[in-house]
Parts: structure tokens; C-alpha cells; sequence
């Protein structure tokens, strides 16, 4: 695959119910964006009510807008019967790249809290709703992570912020795995695909107001501007796996040098992303965790 794919790949969506989940800013707007301008309806789950509604009146179309936040069990548990019907596809795109270690009120680390067991139990409560297609936001930053799974929310040994937000997106890694590889052995029509956007100029360091926080931000989005994405590129990735017929258990990255920046392509794991040991591992803690489980 070469960079000269389009948004013009997904054809007519039209009838076509699809979940995109943080879809107020960054990939995940420029992902809802794309779907609408091609005929899907669109639910926007967001945090933000308010800027979901502006978001959504922006882009026109068919779309609605339902609170989720994943940092928050009882909201994920919540979302299911918020809106009515079956949907086509969910893409858990939301994540957050947090700056202090804090946990979310169910206890978990805030990182690993909302970028794996937020999406993990949100497509286990949803699954029956699903027709088709689950797609799963990953990122290389997962190639130089590593899950203890003694302390998976870092209780006792020492917490980074990036350290913690790639080790969260190796779980969502290795969770993408040991989904797909249930989907196949059930003979589910639901297909599971990964996928990693670049470096992307977005909103996903900014969610400090300290000076010294804006700064890093500030840092981050100069040189992702530079040799990064940018939201429609980043969004390419998960629209790929939606207009192109790949494999299931697919992971779709950037052509581009390192994996910043370029269009989208198959792309490969390292061996850390490949342990299914650890991957069932991980999804019986998760399971044990959220409380919820894959109805197969």
C-alpha cells in the first residue's frame, strides 16, 4: 500500500451505524469527520456533551452524541443504554497521555485505566451489538514498552508518564491479539483490527493547564507539526481498515519513515505485541478488573 490512499476508499456508507469514541478533538474528530462526509451515522461518544454537540453541528451529516468516559466504569456501563441499536462498527480511539500518576475512581492508573480498561469493557458490554468490525487504536510506542504483570498499575515500582502511556497502548496491543484470536475460533463475523495513527499534532498531551505542562505541549505539537501527521493523516490508518480488505488481526501503521508520518500500510510488531501467554494474561486480569467478559 502506498501513501496515495484517500478518504474516497470508503465509497458510500450509508446506512452504516459506527461508534468512534474521544471524537471531539484530534484523530478521533478527523476519524468522525471522514465517516460522516461519507454517508455513515456517526455516534460520537465523548466526555464533553457541550463540545460534543459543537463538533457534530460542524460537521453536519447523520450524527449523535453520547457521554462516555472511560476513565469511569460506572459511565462505560452506563453508555450501552444511552442510544438505541445495533451498530456496524465500534473504533475505540480514545487515549490520553497522562502527566502525573493518578487513578481513576474505580482505582486503576489513570493511563492504563482509560486507554485499555475503559475500551476493554466498553466492547465487551457492547459486543452484541456489533455487526462487523472492531478496530482498536494502538501505537508503535508499544515497540519500547513492557507489562509487569505483578504491578500492572505501578503501585509499587516507579511511574513515567510516556513509559505509562506505552506500556497502556502494549496492552491495547496484546489485547487486539488475543481478541482477534477468540473471534476466530468462536467463527465470529466480527473481524478486530489495530492500527497506529503517527505522531500526530493533537490534543493528546494537552491535558494539563500548569505552565510547565503547556510547554510540553506546546514542544510536542512544534515537532509533530514538523515531521508528524497531521488528524486527517492520523486518522488514515483506522479508515483503511474500514475501505480496504485487509486480514483480520491486521496492524495498520504509517509508511513513512520511523512511523511518524505517511500514509497508511500493514504494518509489523515487535515480539512483545506477539506473547499470547501474556496477552490471555492480560485479559483475565482485565476481565477480573472491569468485570465484564466476551459473550462469544
Amino acid at each position: 500500500m502506498t501513501s496515495d490512499w484517500s478518504p474516497s476508499r470508503l465509497g458510500n456508507l450509508s446506512g452504516k451505524r459506527i461508534i468512534v469514541t474521544g471524537a471531539t478533538n484530534g484523530v478521533g474528530l478527523a476519524t468522525a469527520r471522514a465517516l460522516v462526509r461519507a454517508g455513515a451515522h456517526v455516534i460520537l461518544a465523548v466526555r464533553n456533551l457541550e463540545l460534543g454537540a459543537q463538533r457534530a453541528a460542524e460537521m453536519g451529516g447523520d450524527t449523535e452524541v453520547v457521554k462516555l468516559d472511560l476513565a469511569d466504569q460506572s459511565s462505560v456501563r452506563a453508555f450501552p443504554g444511552l442510544f438505541d441499536g445495533n451498530v456496524d462498527i465500534l473504533i475505540n480511539n480514545a487515549g490520553l497521555v497522562a502527566q502525573t500518576r493518578t487513578e481513576t475512581v474505580d482505582g486503576f492508573e489513570v493511563t492504563l485505566g482509560t486507554n485499555f480498561l475503559g475500551p476493554f469493557a466498553l466492547t465487551n458490554l457492547l459486543f452484541d451489538r456489533v455487526g462487523s468490525q472492531i478496530i482498536n487504536v494502538g501505537s508503535d510506542a508499544h515497540k519500547r514498552a513492557t507489562i509487569a504483570m505483578d504491578d500492572p498499575h505501578l503501585r509499587t515500582r516507579a511511574w513515567s508518564s510516556f513509559p505509562a502511556y506505552a506500556r497502556s497502548k502494549l496492552a491495547v496491543m496484546l489485547w487486539g491479539l488475543e481478541l482477534d484470536r477468540r473471534l476466530r475460533d468462536a467463527g465470529s463475523p466480527v473481524t478486530a483490527q489495530l492500527t497506529h495513527p503517527g505522531w500526530v499534532s493533537s490534543n493528546l498531551t494537552n491535558i494539563s493547564d500548569t505552565r510547565v505542562m503547556s510547554a510540553v505541549h506546546s514542544a510536542a505539537q512544534a515537532v509533530a507539526n514538523r515531521i508528524g501527521n497531521d488528524i486527517d493523516a492520523g486518522a488514515a490508518p483506522t479508515l483503511y481498515c474500514i475501505s480496504e480488505p485487509i486480514p483480520p488481526g491486521s496492524y495498520v501503521g504509517i509508511n513513512g519513515r520511523f512511523g511518524f508520518k505517511g500514509g497508511p500500510t500493514l504494518s509489523g510488531r515487535t515480539p512483545n505485541a506477539c506473547d499470547y501467554d501474556t496477552a490471555r494474561a492480560l485479559w483475565e486480569f482485565a476481565e477480573a478488573e472491569t468485570g465484564t467478559s466476551l459473550r462469544l
